[in-house]
Formats: structure tokens, C-alpha cells, sequence
């Protein structure tokens, strides 16, 4: 099968190329900035590339995207471009060239506001059943091209899944606060709780739905490491989720005080994989147990993947108050 990885320079798209050239499998790689993992360098808003690069084509893993850290440095209109026409472009294409699979990476910043409940509120339940409500251009545009996704599959039944995809990226987080507070690994080890994913595991999501993609015909699916968390737990972690990780990992703190690091204040939200985990058989393999296991061991708890694929950043220069700059 003749894969197609858009966005083959970025995190994601660099963690699929090398996995599926380290297994062999036929795969091209796209994106609009040349790198080792890069066989063809062009817009996806270019509809003339995307036609040239889709010849032969019969799975296609869309991961090309401008995303959150873009919305300060980049216009609303190249948004639309890239996340919407881009994948529209695709799809046709899709279409056209008779694709067995059409795996859409989208994000969980597509839930937006209802992630973020009030003062007092219980912590959010976010499973694929949450109605999103978009807060910024990047999560309108992420919407916008799910919808089109969707319109495809029932128009002209190509089989398409949308893996909504959390946190994977190694980069400093973009609240000053949190930086000044926690140390980057202490942030990311603790949002395997919550709102992250290793890249690794996200790779094997993608490669699950380009498998499952033709029995599903379309699915949405939250890829987040696995949650130890309960409904019961979302008053608590709001206001004190400290004392729930305590009880659930009573070596939790002993550990991170032995490493320097501390446990947050405050969690909002609690991302659901259950059904990516049902329905395509899927197993992520790095959470919160597997961090205090290295942490025991004094071992790096992000994969090798993750950290072969390492830091890229998301624009060429760099920025004083953090690692992109915040749309105010």
C-alpha cells in the first residue's frame, strides 16, 4: 500500500516517516520545508502539488497543519489555506485517486472553551460526545477541515478517521507561569494524567486507523495517553488534585521530591481515550505509571521516538518571553 504523510517535517510527520521506513512500507512524505524526511517539497494548498503528489497514492496520513503556536505569527487567512483548503485539496484527490484510508490528524484544542470550566466547577470530562467550542482561528479551521472529513465520507464513502490528537510535542509550555513554576519534564510528566500523549503512542494510533479506517468508514477519536482518573475524581482535581494523585500513586510524591519536581494545583480537564482504545485496538504504552517506573530507575521517561525525534520548534527565530509568541 502506497502511503501518502503530509507535514513530513514536522514532529509527528518525522515520527510516522521514520517508522514506516524503518518498516519497509512504501511511503512518500510532504511537506513545505525540505528535511531528511521530506520526499517532495510543496503546498498542500497548491492544488496542482497535492494532484502530482497523490499519483499512486492508497492511504494518505494528514499531519500538515498551522497550529496554535502560529496564530500570533500567521494570518487568519493562512490558516484557512493550509488547514482548510489543504485538506480539502487532499480530499479530492482522495477521492479521485480511489484511497483506501483517510487518516485526519486533528487536536483536542477543538474542544476549547469547554475545556475550561469555571471557578468552583468540577474538572471537564472530555470525551468525543463534548460539543467544541472553538476559541481561536487554529481550532475553527482544525473544525472546519473535520467537517469536510465527514462530508467526503458520506458524499463519496471514503473511509476516514479523525484522531484528535493531544499534546505530543517537546517544546516548553507557552504559560509563563508554568515555566516559571515547573521544570519542563515535572509539566510533561504530569500531563501523561491528563492531556498528553507520547509521540510514539500517536504514531501507533495513526498507523491503527489507517488499518481500521475501511471497516469503520468514519470515526472521531481522542488519542491521550490513558487516564487514571474517574468521574468521581473531577471535583477534586479542580482544586486539589495533589491529594487524588497521592492516593492513587502513593509513591508519587516521594518520587518527584527525590527528582526536584512537584505536582500541580490545579488540573481542568481529563481527556478520554476509551474509545480509540475499544475500537481500533489501540494501546498506548507511555502514562503516569511508566514515568514513576522511570523514575525509580533514573531513566528517561519519553520514548526513544520521541526522543530521536526531538525538539523542532515552530518558527524560524526565536522569541524572548517564550517559546511562541501568545496571540493576546
Amino acid at each position: 500500500m502506497n502511503i501518502l504523510v503530509t507535514g513530513s517535517a514536522g514532529h509527528l510527520g518525522e515520527a510516522l516517516m521514520r517508522t514506516l521506513r524503518a518498516q519497509g512500507a512504501p511511503v512518500t512524505g510532504i511537506d513545505i520545508n525540505p528535511s531528511a524526511y521530506t520526499d517532495l517539497v510543496g503546498d498542500i494548498a497548491d492544488r496542482s502539488f497535492v494532484k502530482s503528489a497523490m499519483r499512486g497514492i492508497r492511504a494518505v496520513i494528514h499531519t500538515a497543519t498551522l497550529h496554535k503556536p502560529h496564530v500570533a505569527t500567521h494570518s487568519k487567512q493562512d490558516f484557512v489555506d493550509t488547514n482548510i483548503t489543504g485538506t480539502l485539496n487532499l480530499l479530492e484527490e482522495a477521492v479521485l485517486q480511489g484511497v483506501s484510508s483517510f487518516i485526519f490528524t486533528s487536536t483536542t484544542s477543538t474542544f476549547g472553551a469547554a475545556m475550561n470550566p469555571a471557578k468552583g466547577e468540577p474538572a471537564a470530562w472530555i470525551t468525543e460526545d463534548v460539543v467544541p467550542q472553538p476559541k481561536n482561528i487554529y481550532s475553527v479551521t482544525k473544525l472546519a477541515a473535520e467537517s469536510l472529513c465527514e462530508l467526503f465520507h458520506r458524499k463519496s464513502k471514503l473511509p476516514v478517521l479523525i484522531l484528535r490528537t493531544s499534546r505530543f510535542f517537546p517544546e516548553d509550555d507557552d504559560n509563563a507561569q508554568t515555566r516559571e513554576l515547573y521544570e519542563t519534564p515535572n509539566v510533561q510528566a504530569l500531563e501523561l494524567l491528563y492531556r498528553r500523549v507520547d509521540i510514539a503512542d500517536a504514531v501507533t494510533a495513526h498507523l491503527l486507523a489507517m488499518e481500521k479506517a475501511g471497516p469503520i468508514g468514519f470515526g472521531k477519536y481522542i488519542i491521550s495517553a490513558t487516564t487514571p482518573f474517574l468521574p468521581a475524581h473531577l471535583k477534586d482535581l479542580h482544586t486539589n488534585p495533589a491529594e487524588v494523585v497521592r492516593t492513587l500513586y502513593p509513591e508519587s510524591e516521594r518520587l518527584f521530591d527525590a527528582a526536584g519536581w512537584k505536582l500541580f494545583s490545579e488540573i481542568d480537564r481529563v481527556y478520554v481515550n476509551e474509545r480509540a482504545r475499544r475500537e481500533l485496538g489501540w494501546e498506548p504504552v507511555y502514562d503516569f505509571a511508566y514515568v514513576l517506573q522511570c523514575l525509580r530507575e533514573g531513566t528517561d521517561f519519553r520514548s526513544e521516538l520521541a526522543r530521536e525525534v526531538g525538539s523542532k520548534g515552530y518558527h524560524e527565530e526565536e522569541f524572548e518571553d517564550g517559546p511562541f509568541p501568545v496571540e493576546p
